[in-house]
């Protein structure tokens, strides 16, 4: 984005803030609504939570969405969260406060734990189940090590579909768009006999293929998806004191996986040049054996849950048993052009690269069980276990190499307990302990099964042994709230937890050996204030952080053979701050803005990778521009110093609402957010090609909703000024970029019956 498009923007915004500032002189009746959050499992005010947290629900989740898109729509929505993928509309890879892992394997651990209806989402597929008739999201910043587990090093988003109830209520939403997009999505539920009530949730997705492959010549047969996803929810509540529900979803996604542009940056810049066409791409990819393969992608996911919730008095028993599973497919073109060496196109790609990774028989099975106390004594806490259990295979099929299938297994038991000790009337004090163990291991089976490089004699079957490591460790929390008076609150939290062991078995497909990685742990300071000023039509809530990672994990992604290996640095270091507002101007106009800094940085002076196709055999430097110094044997990059990969020093959102009366039925309004993502590096080491800066996205919705028959009409626009972002990289041998998707102008109706 150009100067000129920030000043615009930053002009707009301070405008509309400084409206409100004159108009909040006014007296009004127009009051914040109270919002409740259930971070620490218990259901409290989000301004009586010692921790950093930010939500998102109502039109500010939906209008995200109206366009088609998946769970990646929530990247810099709030600060301090970011989100990116290589792997198309599955595979998500989020970060919070930096703090991520940019492993595309499908066997990735992530330090953002994902959890939703309180059952985490532990596999990177199991992330991306997509998201309608969600209450609630919550962004909870910070380990959360003493009640959600390990691999919560970063923080945890948390999704709350809508429940069912004895009242009946109902809602059916369409949408048109560009790209022939085409969304319908509903919801139904009320009592269905005396103590059982249930729900049923649908959403349907679709989009044509709209990119031309100017290789084979056939026009609109990438960038398109269709999927469906369902939900049903059962509610037994045979007395006061006992509720059982029962929830069922599944997903079907059959479309475009992510979309590969060769050398669309010319060495020296990281803008996109004359090679860059959103709609048209080079591929010559025939590893399906039936033609052009245009980078298809399926996936299939299903999963149950239980939960008991039993008031036994003082004691409340809580019980969670889900099961999990997923199966499907991605294809690359991952040079993402035609030919190699000197037949190349667009531009010089030294050789073709297409791979399909294929995720067979996921399982995964939680147990969580949990007392805590039931009274209004000023002592109030928790206690309970927690048990996982996952398994899977992964098959690469690389066009040379040929096919290998590693198998992943995971067992993870936890015990813990936390409690909330109320000094006085301003005072409270918490503290949480949790003891996790961890188990995985890898075997491995077939390798390079049929390849081409076996037949030649340029590759041969490994034999690896199988690997197996476990660890436990303790994580510990304690933080101080302080009411200042009934508006405003202070708190200030430690917080450390861990992320286990992590196996890495990719490389295994080109000839390499699997890679381990060490349990990482952090220790993280944070301190804040929430406030409701301006007679509760103001709420400001700020948090300042620092932490360190020792050991961190990080994945050592690219080099000219485009290895993938995890690696250890010996330590992390951030710090940063948040700030979250909202304020109700009047009862027709409603601001928010958040904004993040986030100042992330790798401490290990000896550690060094392989940069954008850098190969000593061949005495290649690379063909992007290092901006690191080289290490001893003057190819790799010395990474000491550099910010993390994918974390954006800055996030700033904004939204606003303003809506005219249309009589006693109704109301025209309209709405716009706004998201504005910093400098980001994609990679380990620093060159000038990818980074990226001052990306900025914004969305528009213009409509009408009429209260007495309960219907909205509304025209949206996604990306509305159609701004090309970079969102991603594969370095190994050109430079070839990934872009956030067009923009989408369309037409929504919702109609609610009660």
């Amino acid at each position: 984005m150009n100067r000129f498009k920030i000043a615009t923007l930053a002009l707009s915004i301070s405008t509309a803030l400084a409206s409100t500032q004159t108009i909040a002189q006014e007296a009004t009746e127009a009051q914040l609504e109270q919002i409740t959050v259930t971070a620490t499992k218990r259901t409290q005010s989000i301004q009586d939570v010692p921790i950093s947290i930010a939500t998102l629900n109502g039109e500010r989740f939906e209008s995200l969405f109206a366009g088609g898109e998946d769970i990646l729509a929530l990247a810099v929505r709030v600060p301090g969260l970011y989100a990116e993928s290589s792997n198309g509309r599955v595979a998500p890879r989020f970060y919070i406060r930096g703090l991520g892992n940019t492993d595309f394997d499908l066997a990735a651990s992530q330090p953002v734990s994902i959890i939703m209806d309180e059952v985490v989402m532990e596999n990177v597929v199991l992330k991306s189940f997509p998201l309608f008739d969600i209450e609630q999201v919550e962004v909870i910043r910070g380990p959360q090590g003493t009640l959600f587990g390990r691999n919560t090093t970063a923080g945890i988003v948390k999704f709350d579909s809508v429940k069912p109830s004895e009242d009946f209520d109902a809602y059916a939403k369409v949408g048109f768009g560009s790209f022939g997009t085409f969304n319908v999505g509903g919801a139904v539920g009320g009592e269905l006999a005396d103590n059982l009530s249930g729900r049923f949730s649908v959403l349907s997705q679709t989009r044509d293929d709209y990119i031309d492959n100017a290789i084979s010549g056939e026009d609109d047969v990438i960038g398109g998806y269709d999927e469906l996803a369902w939900r049903g929810q059962l509610l037994y509540s045979p007395s006061a004191d006992l509720d059982v529900l029962l929830n069922v979803h599944g997903r079907d996604l059959e479309g475009t996986a992510s979309i590969f542009r060769a050398n669309v940056f010319t060495q020296g810049s990281n803008n996109l040049n004359e090679n860059y066409d959103r709609e048209t791409v080079y591929y010559d990819a025939d590893l399906l054996g039936n033609g052009f393969d245009n980078n298809p992608q399926e996936y299939e996911n299903f999963g149950a849950s239980v939960k008991i919730d039993y008031d036994m008095g003082d004691i409340s028993f809580t019980s969670i048993t889900a099961m999990e599973t997923a199966e499907g497919f991605s294809l690359g073109d991952v040079d993402g052009g035609s030919g190699s060496g000197d037949t190349s196109f667009p531009g010089f790609i030294p050789f073709t690269a297409v791979t399909q990774d294929l995720l067979n028989d996921l399982e995964q099975v939680t147990q969580e069980i949990r007392f805590a106390s039931n009274t209004d004594d000023a002592l109030q806490w928790q206690a309970g276990a927690f048990y996982f259990d996952s398994s899977f295979n992964v098959t690469s099929v690389d066009g040379f190499f040929g096919a290998t299938t590693v198998f992943h297994e995971n067992t993870t038991w936890a015990v813990f307990g936390q409690s909330t000790y109320q000094v006085n009337d301003a005072l409270s004090i918490t503290g949480g302990i949790r003891y996790t163990h961890d188990e995985k291991s890898l075997f491995i089976g077939d390798q390079n099964v049929d390849g081409f490089a076996l037949v030649i004699g340029a590759a041969s079957i490994q034999d690896y042994d199988d690997i197996n490591v476990d660890d436990g460790q303790v994580s510990l929390e304690g933080s101080l709230n302080y009411k200042l008076n009934e508006n405003t609150s202070l708190f200030a939290r430690y917080s450390n937890g861990f992320r286990a062991q992590s196996i890495q078995g990719r490389d295994v497909a080109f000839e390499g050996a699997p890679s381990v990685a060490d349990a990482e742990t952090i220790n993280s300071f944070e301190i804040g204030a929430k406030s409701d000023l301006l007679d509760n039509s103001l709420r400001l809530n700020a948090a300042i952080f620092m932490y360190t990672v020792d050991d961190i994990q990080l994945s050592a992604i690219g080099g000219g053979a485009n290895n993938t290996a995890l690696i250890n640095a010996d330590r992390g270091e951030a710090y940063g701050f948040e700030i979250d507002a909202t304020y109700v101007v009047n009862e027709n106009l409603v601001v928010t803005a958040g904004y993040s800094y986030n100042h992330t940085e790798l401490k290990d002076d000896s550690l060094t990778v392989r940069p954008c196709g850098a190969n000593p055999d061949f005495g290649a430097l690379g063909n992007c521009t290092v901006l690191d110094p080289r290490g001893p044997n003057g190819f790799d990059a010395v990474i000491d110093g550099n910010p993390f990969p994918q974390a954006p020093e800055t996030i700033f959102n904004f939204t606003a609402r303003y809506t005219i009366p249309a009589g006693d039925s109704g109301e025209f309004f309209a709405f716009t957010d706004w998201a504005f993502q910093g400098k980001t590096n994609l990679f380990l080491y620093e060159s000038v090609e990818f980074q990226t800066d001052d990306n900025v996205e914004g969305g528009l919705r213009l409509g009408y909703e009429n209260y007495d028959h309960n219907y909205t009409v509304a025209l949206f626009g996604r990306n509305i000024t159609d701004e090309d972002n970079v969102k991603g990289a594969i370095d190994f041998n050109n430079l070839t970029g990934i872009v956030n998707e067009p923009r989408v102008f369309g037409i929504e109706f919702k109609k609610s019956f009660f």
